[in-house]
């Protein structure tokens, strides 16, 4: 007698519900999934005990005759496939006809559902894969379909389900990805013990983010589109504060998926901007051709392989470090009001350099700061030439050392451009500044460290950093693991101007340094490149590496805390931070500046 034999069909089908149904969350998925293809406009999802007792998916969409209705219980049986060619453009979510008859077989299944034309709807039960019975019954027009005691027949695939609590939070993840995807449909889940969520349809992503999460002011707006490819959505803002981790939601074509290379076109894109690692929030829509992707290569549809790898990263990293650059910097609250009789803080006067009257930029003319003028830059009150030659010359009237790019640079505020005008510095480390959208506070050390970080990645792309050769070469004392850091990386030091090599011993010979370095900051500069490379990945690519040290770089050229700024070179690091591409934050990660908004001011003084 052979040894091979043909499987059950029951068991085929358990085996089959394996692929598939892995847990309660992936049941709600699919018949989710299934509910927004037949067109349904809200969604109702009811559990109990985290779903292993209970699953009930309630729609409004088209459903189905009772012939349809025999069907879809059977393998591989589906309305949206005829033929090889439709599996190259596949436009819904559910396709193979696998997921109903996997569910009926490890779960006793009741499916109710009623087109438009028909006066009663039909009912089909199934018992662990068992025999199919159909009735007619009564119900709205969409479907319903039941799923309980899910592996009541497979003890061994139950025992490994986590606990309610466990399996409802996994719930409550899907149906949130779900909702995220589709806003224009409504979703509410109710289960035991558990508030229900209620996400009522809504026009846009930005207002399910809110039903969801609330006001996030600190989530950057992603829009960007390359022929027939789109990206859209929000991402955290460099500067966000709150944890480096937040929730991933990327959706291909409206699909939720999870994929290698666009996890890692976003992580490129912070890292563009900082060295600081993170896995930042995202919710991201990718818009492509049909046939550009394709979907059946998981059988849980959670992963895609695209036509063009590459293409599709280079797209993506684009979009969100573009969105990225023009991110909102974080917002302070205004102080509490004060009350007569508190005592008044410190308040800082202007440096005696600096002038105390200063032409107006919302002014139509060149009357002094603060004193009248209520029209805003442009439109009807925007300044004639004249007042801007005016401001111009007034520049350089308060300013006689200024660089004809700084004058510039004030007098282009004044002629309409949203740019900062500083107006003093704080305790010597923070400069206080002004726009015609509220108050700044930049903190020095971090925005030039910005800045000399960027000048620095953009000269290295055309070759080496200016070198100082030292009269006397320098040694430097080190640990055993920060002297070989440095050693292994001797080749990328070289481009940004050190010259290092082993003197024996502890101790490292420096014969030459960045020519941007200050000489007092040459022997704490390749103490703290020792410690940062320390640890660091030798096989990490050179761009990496190099990203580090430059950061490394910068933050020992910057100017520092408790360092007394002129005017103009208070222009000229603003002037510098604006024509960076990434202002809100440090190589590091810290915020460069803190925004205290207009309308924060308006409502505390009661104006609005």
């Amino acid at each position: 007698m052979g040894k091979i034999h043909r499987l059950p069909a029951d068991l085929a089908n358990q085996i089959a519900a394996g692929e598939v149904v892995e847990r309660p969350a992936s049941v709600i998925k699919e018949l989710v999934e299934n509910a927004v293809d037949a067109g349904a406009t809200r969604v109702a999802i009811t559990v109990e005990a985290g779903g292993k007792r209970l699953i009930r998916v309630d729609d409004d969409g088209e459903g189905m005759d009772p012939d349809d209705a025999r069907l879809a219980v059977e393998r591989h049986a589906t309305s949206k496939i005829r033929r090889a060619d439709d599996l190259e453009r596949i436009a819904t979510l559910g396709f193979r006809g696998e997921a109903l008859p996997s569910i009926a077989s490890v779960s006793r299944f009741a499916l109710r559902t009623r087109t438009a034309d028909r006066a009663a709807a039909t009912e089909v039960r199934i018992e662990g894969g068992g025999a199919v019975a159909v009735t007619e019954t009564g119900r709205p027009i969409g479907t319903s379909i039941e799923v309980r005691d899910l592996f009541f027949n497979l003890p061994a695939r139950r025992k490994f389900l986590k606990t309610d609590a466990g399996e409802m939070a996994q719930v409550t993840r899907v149906v949130t990805q779900l909702a995220l995807c589709y806003a224009t449909v409504g979703f509410s889940l109710s289960g035991a013990a558990r508030k229900p969520l209620e996400y009522p349809p809504v026009a846009t992503l930005r207002d399910r983010i809110f039903q969801i999460y609330g006001d996030r002011p600190d989530l950057v707006p992603v829009e960007r589109s390359y022929g027939e490819f789109r990206v859209h959505g929000f991402v955290a803002a460099l500067a966000a504060e709150g944890p480096v981790r937040g929730p991933q939601h990327v959706f291909v074509n409206r699909r939720a998926v999870k994929d290698r290379t666009i996890t890692h076109a976003i992580l490129d894109s912070y890292s563009q901007a900082s060295i600081k690692e993170r896995s930042p929030e995202v919710h991201l829509l990718i818009e492509m051709p049909l046939d550009a992707v394709d979907v059946n290569v998981h059988p849980t549809k959670a992963e895609v392989r695209f036509r063009d790898q590459s293409f599709i990263h280079q797209v993506v990293r684009r979009a969100v470090g573009n969105a990225l650059g023009e991110g909102a910097v974080p917002q302070l609250k205004a102080f509490p009001a004060v009350r007569a009789g508190d005592p008044l803080g410190f308040t800082a006067p202007l440096p005696a350099a600096y002038p105390t009257t200063f032409p107006s930029r919302w002014a139509g003319g060149a009357e002094p700061f603060g004193l009248g003028g209520a029209g805003r830059a442009g439109g009807e009150n925007a300044p004639s030439a004249g007042a801007v030659a005016e401001v111009r010359e007034a520049l350089y009237s308060a300013f006689p050392g200024a660089a004809a790019g700084e004058a510039e640079f004030v007098a282009g505020a004044v002629s309409g451009e949203r740019t900062l005008m500083p107006l003093g510095q704080f305790r010597d480390t923070f400069i206080v500044a002004v726009d015609d959208e509220g108050i700044a506070i930049i903190d020095q050390h971090v925005a030039h460290e910005r800045i000399l970080f960027e000048r620095i990645t953009e000269r290295l792309t055309a070759g080496r950093l200016e070198s100082q050769r030292l009269l006397e070469p320098m040694l430097v004392e080190l640990s055993a693991s920060g002297r070989q850091a440095l050693l292994a990386h001797a080749e990328d030091l070289d481009r940004l101007g050190f010259e290092i090599e082993d003197f024996g011993g502890e101790s490292l010979r420096v014969s030459a340094c960045p020519a941007l370095l200050p000489r007092e900051e040459w022997q704490r500069a390749v103490r703290a490149l020792a410690e940062d490379l320390d640890g660091f990945d030798r096989g990490a690519a050179v761009t990496d590496a190099l990203k580090r040290i430059a950061a490394t770089m910068a933050c020992h050229a910057a100017v520092k805390a408790n360092y007394p700024l002129t005017a103009e070179k208070m222009v000229h690091i603003l002037d510098g931070l604006r024509r960076t591409a990434y202002s809100t934050i440090c190589p590091h990660g810290r915020p460069v500046m803190l925004r205290l908004t207009r309308r924060e001011l308006e409502k505390r003084f009661e104006r609005i």
